[in-house]
Order: C-alpha cells, then sequence, then structure tokens
C-alpha cells in the first residue's frame, strides 16, 4: 500500500513540509527508517535522527524547531504521537480487512451470521451462535452453541469460545484465549476425593475490550463472569468463575484473579499479581507487579506493593529497610559480642 505525503497530512490533519507527492508504503522507527518509510518524532530525546533518518516522512508537534536541513518531508500536527497511533490504526484495519467464508469451514445451519463477515479455514461455528456484522473470524477458531458476538469483533487464530457465552461488539480476542471453560470448582468428599462442581454459568464481555494471547476466562458457576467495556487484559491471564473486572481496568501479563472477586474501575493491575477470592478491589487502585492481594481493598485511588500487599509508600520504606538487614544483623552481633565481654570482665 503507497499513501502520498499529501494523503497522509489530509489524513491527520496536518501541514506539510517538503515534497507532497513523496511516497511511503510502510512504518518505521525513526532510527531505522529507511527510504519509503513513513516515521515520527515526538520524544525529544529522538531529536538527533530527524536530521539523519531515511525515512520519506516524518510526522512531527507543530512547535518542533529544525536546527538545520532534513531531507524528509515534514508533516506537522498538534501531537504527533496521537497522529502517528491514527495511522497505525488505519493501516492495521487495512492489513486485516478480510471477508467470506473460507473452505473448509463448518457453520451450523442454525446459525447467523451477519453482514461482510470473514470466516477462516477450519473454523467452526455451532447451532445458534449469532455473529454481527464486521466480524473476522479468524482459522481453527471454534464458536459454541447459543455464543453472542457483536459487531465488528475480532477473533484471532484458536480463540475458543464456550457456549452460552455473550463477546460485545469492538472486541479483539488473540490466539489461543479460551473464553468459558469450566471455573476450577470441586467439593471435597469424605473418602478424599472431589466431587465436581458443574458450571452452568457463561462469560460476558462488554464492548471495546481486548483480551490478549493464551488468557483463559471461566465461566460463571452460576451467572456469569464480568468482563466491562473498555477493560485491558494482556497475555497469559487467569480470570477465574464469577470473578468482575470494572470498567477500563488494564491487567498485566500472568497475573491470576481468583474466584468471585469483584475489581473496580479504573484499576490498574501489574505483571504476576495474584488476588485471592472473595474480595473487592476499589476503583482506581494500582497494583505494582509480583504483588499478592489477600484481603480487601476499599480505598480508592491507592498504590498498593508487596505481598501480602501494603500501601506502595510504607512497602518502598520497607524495602530499604530489608536491604540494611544484613548490616543490622552484624551491628546487633558485634553488640551482643560488647556486652558478653563486659558481663565476663565482672
Amino acid at each position: 500500500m503507497q499513501f502520498s505525503a499529501h494523503q497522509i497530512a489530509t489524513l491527520v490533519g496536518g501541514s506539510l513540509e517538503g515534497d507532497p507527492n513523496v511516497m511511503v508504503g510502510q512504518l518505521a522507527k525513526i532510527e531505522e527508517a529507511s527510504s519509503g518509510s513513513l516515521s515520527f518524532l515526538s520524544n525529544p530525546k529522538y531529536e538527533p535522527y530527524l536530521y539523519t533518518t531515511q525515512a520519506s516522512v516524518v510526522i512531527v508537534n507543530a512547535d518542533q524547531k529544525l536546527d538545520r536541513p532534513v531531507q524528509s518531508t515534514i508533516i506537522r500536527t498538534k501531537n504527533a504521537y496521537s497522529a502517528f497511533s491514527t495511522l497505525l490504526e488505519v493501516y492495521n484495519k487495512m492489513r486485516l480487512e478480510k471477508t467470506g467464508v473460507e473452505q473448509p469451514s463448518y457453520i451450523h445451519p442454525s446459525a447467523k451470521i451477519g453482514k461482510n463477515v470473514y470466516v477462516g479455514a477450519f473454523a467452526y461455528i455451532d447451532k445458534d451462535a449469532v455473529i454481527g456484522d464486521n466480524c473476522k473470524i479468524y482459522p481453527h477458531v471454534y464458536v459454541g452453541d447459543h455464543v453472542q458476538i457483536g459487531n465488528d469483533t475480532t477473533l484471532f487464530p484458536r480463540v475458543c469460545v464456550y457456549y452460552d457465552c455473550v463477546i460485545g461488539a469492538h472486541v479483539t480476542v488473540h490466539s489461543g484465549t479460551v473464553i468459558g471453560s469450566d471455573g476450577f470448582g470441586f467439593a471435597p468428599k469424605e473418602d478424599g476425593t472431589y466431587q465436581k462442581i458443574n458450571q452452568i454459568g457463561n462469560v460476558l464481555i462488554e464492548d471495546h475490550v481486548e483480551v490478549g494471547a493464551n488468557t483463559v476466562i471461566d465461566r460463571a458457576t452460576m451467572g456469569s463472569t464480568i468482563i466491562r467495556q473498555g477493560v485491558k487484559l494482556d497475555n497469559l491471564i487467569q480470570i477465574a468463575h464469577n470473578v468482575e473486572v470494572g470498567k477500563n481496568t488494564v491487567i498485566a501479563a500472568q497475573s491470576g484473579i481468583s474466584g468471585s472477586t469483584k475489581i473496580g474501575e479504573h484499576a490498574v493491575i501489574g505483571g504476576q499479581v495474584g488476588v485471592v477470592g472473595h474480595i473487592s478491589i476499589a476503583n482506581g487502585s494500582q497494583i505494582q507487579a509480583q504483588s499478592g492481594v489477600n484481603r480487601a481493598i476499599v480505598e480508592e485511588g491507592k498504590k498498593w506493593s508487596g505481598s501480602p500487599a501494603t500501601p506502595y509508600n510504607a512497602q518502598m520504606r520497607s524495602q530499604v529497610i530489608y536491604a540494611r538487614l544484613p548490616e543490622l544483623e552484624r551491628r546487633l552481633e558485634e553488640l551482643e559480642q560488647l556486652l558478653l565481654t563486659k558481663e565476663e570482665s565482672k
């Protein structure tokens, strides 16, 4: 795909300096760009590359000063980073544009498929499933019976959506993710074995959610496991049965949320965080990577760290003390030895 500098400037609402007809066909970092590339500059740290880059077109902030001539065509915008993000979105949408049903694939006669849908080879769409308009179901995806998927949603290869689950509009689910597998429910029996508790609920994912690769969201025992609007989940996350994740919360890789826990809105949870079950986490909570949350967080907008998790500032002070423990131990041993020596000299 080739675009002229003039077309790009029009798309991002920028002003041109240089050749408006120069063509670009790829996006690249300013320090790595070659001829025919489009790049951007927003971080002053990378400003020296503006004068050495081989990029044909560079997007910069409107107030960017040029200390010397540049060989690239310049596009000035109010926010270069935001403008480049817009171009990335357009580029990615064009690259992933697919429609039609590839063969071999299976769509049950009772399934309802919307307009402009793509179904890749070896995909399987079960009975009474509903697929909205402009959805993309990539190869080897399984969509179970009675599943509902909203408009403009994408399921990448090998996503598995179990029966009765509901996925909203403008949702992206990356490869290997499983939605609606059984929650971890087993009751101990007198003979030491376990009785499986059947999980008869579902998973409800609202609009504008993104789920990373190889993440698992378990179905509820009863009711729904709920991922609210705007949530962003990284790769390799475990969301257990009957969990609720609040609007616009983000969770980083390798975190695990135990059953029936309710996470508030606009929370930020770092990588490898573990959260026990049947608690709530307040709106706006920020939990540092590798923390262990073993009790409810009721104060909104607070930072937490450590295992068990404590207020962030207290944890930072504690880490300073931990680092000094060997020295404190040595001084304590010296004091003990001094006291022993004094006692023996009496």
